[in-house]
């Protein structure tokens, strides 16, 4: 049986128009290093890393190999009251590699899970030191942090809202930091912003009082929502604050993590260490789901060692926590990364990105260009009328040319592979630029 011949209709499709998507559907059948190949035949060069996860590439030989080989000596093993060796390995490589003190890794099977996690040892951590009452999670507008509910509350992205009623209480946000009349065309981080996060101290805190409120969750640079880049001292400005309430910094790096803005994570880009970092995608470099929780010594311990002796400290975790196939996939990922040097390769690209990117700026109908690292965000004007349609012309219209981009409403998105040549970047910025002349010339 061929793509062509499978039954489509059976199968209800995540973040898709099912229906569109159904009638011309867009079939990717195997994928290697830069590239998808496609039913009928065609390369697309992957502009988007999969989904931002897949930052070595496909199907690379060293990840390959160590999934085959582990699911072929232990397939499952049960991660509540028993262990495998690959997961403490793991999380002590993890734990070297995150900034300051984070060093205790909880495993999960996604960013989303990532979230739920981060949030409840949030709740967790207050109630161990006899501040149970500290329930209060803030998130930010437009923020994206996964599709559970714990996720979806403090998330600020209004269609991932809207149509679910009730979700956690005790939960407000800050504003996003995206303004086109002072930051349109910035290279890299913008000079203006970094006082938005005083918002916490003049409106959050006086409102909720700081005693009530267990943390604060933020994207370091916000993906889904369209490639906001945090503004020059706008996330060390709320590290002071919430040092200073003693408040909780969650960091979602579960985009921007393993090489994407730089180094290996964001927090290491603009130097600010927060209490926990979720981590997922590029983990695995895309192959295994995986996700984890990177938390400072002190949540850890004071969870642990509060608890009776012999009792089970923290009531939570996942059927998957630190499958073996996962952790294998991460381990060898890791492996990749290091030996292949990609998170320099990734600096040395970000240059030569950014000036290929910013030259989209000349393009019809684009009205904003923004970069950080191997990220972009290309925003389009809106039709009178028909929001986002503008921008999925564009990602049908370069698919058709043989290259993936992302949309996220009339917004582009490109993160491409650490793996990337400066020719692919040269291919992709310029199909992009010819599908957005064709579009233009439609209205």
């Amino acid at each position: 049986m061929t793509a062509r011949d499978t039954r489509l209709e059976p199968y209800w499709m995540p973040f898709t128009a099912n229906r569109a998507f159904k009638q011309a559907p867009r079939m990717l059948v195997a994928a290697k290093d830069m590239h998808y190949s496609t039913d009928d035949g065609r390369q697309i060069l992957d502009g988007t890393s999969g989904l931002w996860c897949v930052n070595a590439g496909h199907c690379r030989p060293r990840i390959v190999e160590a999934i085959q080989k582990q699911v072929a000596t232990m397939d499952y093993a049960p991660a509540f009251q028993m262990g495998h060796p690959d997961a403490f390995r793991l999380a002590e490589r993890l734990a070297a590699m995150a900034p300051g003190d984070l060093d205790h890794v909880f495993y999960c099977n996604s960013g989303s899970e990532g979230v739920d996690t981060a949030l409840k040892i949030a709740l967790a951590y207050h109630r161990a030191r006899g501040e149970g009452h500290r329930n209060v999670l803030i998130g930010r507008e437009r923020g994206y942090h996964g599709a559970g509910f714990g996720g979806i509350s403090v998330g600020g992205i209004p269609a991932n809202r809207k149509v679910y009623g009730n979700m956690l209480f005790r939960v407000d946000h800050l504003a996003h930091t995206h303004n086109l009349k002072e930051n349109a065309f910035s290279r890299g981080q913008p000079a203006w912003g970094a006082h938005l996060a005083d918002e916490l101290e003049a409106r959050i805190v006086p409102l909720h009082d700081a005693s009530n409120i267990a943390a604060v969750i933020v994207e370091p640079l916000a993906g889904s929502t369209g490639v906001l880049v945090p503004p020059k001292g706008y996330l060390e400005r709320l590290r002071q604050i919430c040092d200073k309430y003693g408040l909780l910094l969650i960091f979602d790096e579960v985009i921007t993590g393993f090489g994407r803005t730089g180094p290996c994570f964001t927090a290491d880009a603009v130097g600010v260490v927060p209490d926990m970092m979720i981590i997922a995608k590029g983990l695995t470099n895309g192959t295994v789901p995986m996700g984890a929780v990177i938390a400072r010594r002190d949540i850890y311990e004071t969870v642990v060692n509060n608890a009776p002796p012999g009792m089970v400290e923290l009531f939570h975790g996942y059927t998957y926590s630190g499958h073996p196939l996962a952790t294998a996939a991460a381990l060898a990922s890791l492996d990749t990364f290091e030996e292949e040097g990609l998170f320099q390769r990734g600096q040395e690209l970000a240059p030569y990105f950014e000036q290929a990117v910013q030259s989209l700026r000349e393009m019809p109908n684009v009205i904003d260009v923004r970069n950080m690292g191997l990220v972009a965000g290309i925003e389009l004007e809106s039709r009178p009328g028909a929001p986002t349609a503008r921008a999925f012309e564009t990602f049908l219209k370069c698919y058709e040319k043989g290259v993936l981009i992302r949309t996220t409403g009339d917004i582009i998105a490109m993160s491409p592979p650490l793996i990337i040549s400066k020719a692919q970047i040269d291919e992709l910025v310029g199909t992009l630029a010819d599908a957005l002349r064709e579009v233009g010339r439609n209205g």
